[in-house]
């Protein structure tokens, strides 16, 4: 599949918000603000991280996959303060990228999470070769689905079968999908 080689900037800022690199130094933050928490990774494609030292390794692994060029984590953090409250990721495939998110429940509610992805899906469907900007939830967390209408996105249908959240189930699960296209 043709596309581009994106190359993201290491910090990006909002009105509210600070996007940057994931550290090492982090994993703390990390681990105790959602990493932890069942009720934050239900319906994600991991599970909870057990220690600190699990949240450590999944920062190696985001930061060896952004050195690739294989995707971009970026730790979300509030504008005045340095310490994570969530992550979003770009995952780039041809010509579209995915996106993937989560954020600590503390922070839940206050539109953070779609002024995160808002910003990164512009700024994605202005890299040259990127047509699509995509993501998806399981067909229980409609209120992933929200942010990604608060982003600009549009709901295009449910993608049966399409992913496994082994948190709720071992079998691939039916998920809303939504995009926005240039």
């Amino acid at each position: 599949m043709s596309g581009t080689t994106l190359t993201p900037q290491p910090v990006i800022c909002t009105e509210r918000l600070v996007l940057r690199r994931p550290r090492l130094d982090d994993a703390q933050a990390i681990f105790e603000g959602y990493a932890s928490r069942a009720d934050v990774v239900r319906y994600l494609r991991w599970r909870p991280h057990e220690s600190v030292e699990d949240t450590r390794q999944f920062l190696r692994f985001v930061g060896a996959a952004w050195d690739r060029g294989d995707e971009f984590s970026y730790a979300i953090c509030l504008a005045q303060e340095d310490a994570p409250i969530g992550m979003i990721g770009i995952h780039p495939a041809g010509t579209r990228v995915v996106f993937g998110y989560v954020i600590g429940p503390s922070h839940w509610g206050q539109g953070y999470t779609a002024e995160a992805l808002s910003v990164l899906v512009e700024w994605s469907l202005a890299q040259e070769g990127i047509w699509r900007a995509g993501a998806y939830c399981d067909i229980e967390n409609p209120a992933s689905g929200r942010v990604m209408e608060k982003a600009g996105m549009t709901y295009e249908g449910i993608l049966k079968r399409w992913s496994v959240h082994p948190n709720v189930a071992q079998e691939p699960r039916d998920c809303l999908s939504y995009s926005k296209v240039r």
